[in-house]
């Protein structure tokens, strides 16, 4: 079989997908690729040999040799570029967050629905080991039925991530309950069995906003901008975003439309990165302890009136491919190929993915006025019922 052609939108922080993607023989190759950054366009040279860089987003979007495109630009680019490259028949994946709207989301999906193209989007979390982990023992009923679930979301590298470019706006971002925490919104969707309903957040941006060591606008990124072992503490931060107008620190709490409660909390300025899930149900509850290869998930089950060791133990698998995400972003782009060939069904879901926008979107709306609710809108069950049938036109 002759390798999928691919069509590259953006080659920043995620351009390690597209090179996830190039395995020339071996089903895949980067064939364009269109970047606004000098830099990008560079690095994406020597990254595909052979392939063609442009600047210019319709060189990928309409060249007959592409059979699919990634959709890797900031995310208040993605509807744009998702629905131009939808209306060219050109099957799309698209990184998550899916848009920073709801209604940018509902126009994919729309559009996607109208041309019968298939659309994919970029939750890989839903292939991480620790989640699949985590999923599968909730299926078996260890810990009965799902009732409530808590995600503590530390993010270490906040202050070199998402506070010295485009992320630290509002106008590209909404802001980082959403753009980052996403992620966790549709994996806790996805572990809890349905979708935020009702949501209420406090926030605030309490550490990087008193950082006065900006860059000026237009000034590239220092070279230093991200080491391994990051910039710490918060304060020793320079050369941040000039514009800083998105919250460090966010508090949810949801009601889902299945009636579990739930909570997620984000924090930007921790020493440590990784995510921790509670999810507790009618008969045990369980919680990870890392989220990669190393870690465990626990599960108690027996009751006891002191803390005491769980009862089960669970070692997060090993990765095939530990490259990007324990692993996952190999399984997501394995899935992607197959899905823009054949078509049939998918881990990630693009209505989960305008659910978890949704839900943060509307949280986001909340911290930003007092924390007073906020219903999250339904979604047109036309589209719903169009996506769950795989992208298949009711006959």
């Amino acid at each position: 079989m002759s390798d999928l052609r691919i069509g590259v939108l953006g080659y920043g922080l995620r351009g390690s997908l597209a090179r996830t993607a190039h395995r020339p023989g071996a089903g895949s190759r980067i064939s364009v690729l269109a970047d606004l950054d000098a830099t990008a366009r560079t690095e994406a040279a020597m990254a595909f040999p052979g392939a063609l860089i442009s600047t210019d987003h319709r060189k990928v979007v309409e060249d007959p040799d592409v059979d699919a495109v990634l959709v890797l630009t900031p995310d208040h680019t993605h509807a744009d570029l998702a629905c131009e490259a939808l209306r060219a028949g050109k099957p799309v994946f698209v990184e998550k967050p899916l848009d920073i709207t709801v209604e940018r989301c509902d126009e994919i999906l729309r559009t996607a629905y109208e041309t019968g193209t298939r659309l994919y989007i970029g939750h890989n979390m839903r292939h991480m080991p620790v989640v699949r982990l985590m999923r599968d023992l909730i299926s078996k009923g260890t810990i009965g039925e799902v009732k409530t679930v808590w995600v503590r979301h530390f993010v270490g590298y906040g202050g070199d991530w998402y506070f010295k470019d485009w992320h630290a706006e509002r106008r590209h971002t909404t802001g980082l309950l959403l753009q980052k925490g996403a992620h966790d919104i549709d994996v806790l969707h996805w572990l809890a069995g349905g979708y935020a309903r009702d949501v209420q957040a406090m926030g605030d941006l309490m550490v990087y906003g008193d950082n006065p060591h900006r860059r000026e606008p237009g000034e590239p990124k220092a070279a230093d901008w991200y080491t391994k072992d990051g910039h710490w503490p918060p304060h020793t931060q320079r050369d941040l975003n000039p514009v800083i107008d998105v919250e460090d620190v966010s508090l949810l709490n949801m009601r889902l439309d299945n009636g579990v409660l739930a909570s997620y909390q984000q924090c930007h300025f921790t020493p440590d990165y990784w995510r921790n899930y509670t999810v507790i149900g009618d008969a045990g509850r369980l919680e990870n302890f890392g989220d990669g290869p190393g870690g465990h998930v626990k599960v108690w089950n027996t009751h006891r009136s002191v803390h005491r060791e769980a009862d089960e133990i669970h070692p997060v698998p090993e990765a095939q491919d530990n490259a990007g995400h324990g692993g996952a972003d190999p399984l997501l782009m394995d899935e992607f190929v197959r899905f823009a060939r054949e078509g049939g069904p998918t881990e990630t879901s693009p209505v989960a993915a305008r659910m978890a926008v949704a839900a943060g979107v509307l949280a986001t709306e909340s911290l930003r006025d007092g924390g007073t609710p906020r219903q999250v809108q339904p979604l047109d069950p036309e589209l719903i019922a169009y996506f769950e049938r795989g992208q298949v036109h009711a006959s």
